[in-house]
Formats: C-alpha cells, structure tokens, sequence
C-alpha cells in the first residue's frame, strides 16, 4: 500500500515536472534558439535569408543604437540607486517600533505595485503634462511659468526615473522588511550597552545583515530597468524625439514599426550578453564577499 502511495507521487512529481520543463522549452529557449537564428538572417516577418554577422556590423555602426544603449544605462545607473535607497529606507522605518499605523502604511505604499506599468506611466504622464498636467496646474495656481516637462528631454528623464522609483519601491520593501524582521534582536541590544547610536548600529549592523537580500534587490532592479518598456511607453513613448528612446524601445521600433525582424534579433542578443555578463560579475563579487 505505501509503495504505491510512493509510486503515485512520484508519477504527479514527475507530471508537474515535465510541464514545467514543456513551458520552459516553448516559451523561453525554442524563442530563444528562434532569436539567434534571426539575428543572423534579414527576416521581416515573411522570408529569412542568411546573411551572416551583417545585422552586427550594421548595429555596432549605428548612431541611434548607441544613443539607446547609453540612455539605458544611464537610467539603470541612477534608477537602481534610487530604488534601493527608498526600498530600504521605507523597510526601516516601517519595521521601528517607534512607527505607528504601519498596516495602513504599507498598504498605501504596496498599491503602485498593484498598478499596471502602462496605467502607472498614464498617471505620470497626466500629472506632469505640459499643458493638461496637474503639477503645472498647481503652479500656475500661485503664479508660475508651465514646466515643459514633455519637449525637455532632461525633465522627462527625470520624471521617468521618479515614476520607476514610485512603481518598484513597493516590491523591493516587502522583501527589506522580511530580512530586516530575520536580523537578531541581540545584535541592537548588545549595540546599545556599547554605546552605538542608530547610525551605528545601522551601518554596522543591519546593512551587513542584508547583504545577500541587498544583492538580489540590486541585481532584479538591474534586470529590470534594462528591459523596462511598457511604463516608458505609456509615459513619453521615447520623447521628446529619441531623447528618451531605450534600448527595449528601440527593438520594438526596428522590429515592429520597422518590420526589421532580423535586425531587432541582434539588438536583442548584445542586450542579453551585457544583462548576463552583468549578473556574472555580480555573482562573482557576492562570492568573493561570503569568503
């Protein structure tokens, strides 16, 4: 009797195993495989023709790819720091006792999760419009000049980050708060007969504590940022102009607008070199850091 409660386990085990790996195979690496291949043909939706590294040589010559690709690591760079900073900061002050209501707290800061990212770049784009936007209405109320946060391309930047910042802080905390709440109570305690003040005892204590959490959070917003579409798109569709094109952007354009399948093919694979050769360096300095 056991042996076939076993054997009929491990047949579901093997079902759900085999359905994991079938997905896997038709949604993740036959696309994948069906990616190179066009990168190295002319493809536009109706014949591929080979045509060798072509695709390549073109991209690593184009202006407009290396505008893309700068304007992308620009916004990771000063995105994934500001996320950190308010995902983290938020989590310390929500898990303090001194803090009160924080259920309703982390309530009204989880919604923006909750939101789609083109509903949350429709909102964005409805308070900082130009001529309809609720911020420039609020300064014309007491007597300033309308921003023109729309045809400047530093301030839709800026306001790109901001909305990044808005829409990703939630997630980030709910995973702050589980590390912080994990960090002993005997460490603040014995800090404290020492004499350690809260700074002290939050750079010596709690960052170090939730330096592997710190690592995933960094290398999720990484990966995040570098392949955001739908929020920048709802947001400034890439504007003013090509200003604030990235390089998510750029491929849907070259291959959608454009119909050049082959050509965003190749774009799509330099991105996956730069995001996977960016997650080995930064296995590579967690481990050095756990020896």
């Amino acid at each position: 009797m056991n042996g076939r409660i076993k054997d009929r386990k491990k047949g579901w085990a093997f079902l759900f195993i085999l359905a994991n790996v079938v997905l896997f195979l038709l949604f993740f690496a036959w696309p994948g495989v069906l990616g190179i291949y066009y990168s190295f043909t002319d493809y536009t939706g109706v014949e591929a023709n080979f045509i060798g590294f072509q695709n390549y040589i073109e991209l690593f010559q184009d202006s407009s790819f290396y505008k893309a690709m700068s304007r992308t690591f620009l916004y990771t760079a000063l995105g994934v720091p500001m996320i950190y900073i308010a995902s983290l900061g938020i989590s310390v002050l929500l898990v303090s006792n001194y803090t009160k209501g924080k259920a309703v707290t982390k309530t009204i800061f989880f919604l923006p999760w909750l939101i789609s990212p083109i509903v949350t770049g429709v909102i964005w784009r409805w308070m900082f419009g130009e001529s309809f936007g609720f911020i420039n209405y609020l300064i014309s109320i007491i007597g300033g000049d309308p921003i023109p946060w729309s045809s400047n391309g530093d301030l839709a930047f800026m306001v790109v980050l901001f909305a990044t910042t808005w829409a990703n802080t939630a997630f980030n905390m709910l995973i702050f708060i589980a590390a912080l709440i994990n960090i002993p109570k005997s460490y603040y305690e014995a800090a404290e007969l020492d004499g350690a003040n809260g700074w002290h005892k939050f750079w010596y204590i709690t960052l170090p504590s939730i330096r592997g959490t710190s690592f995933m959070v960094i290398l999720l917003a990484v990966f995040h940022l570098m392949k955001e579409f739908p929020l920048v798109q709802a947001l400034t569709n890439g504007g003013p102009g090509t200003d604030n094109t990235f390089i998510v952007q750029y491929i849907y354009q070259t291959g959608f607008d454009q119909m050049r399948v082959g050509y965003a093919s190749a774009v799509s694979m330099i991105l996956f070199i730069i995001l996977l050769i960016f997650a080995l360096i930064q296995l590579r300095f967690e481990k050095r850091g756990r020896i």
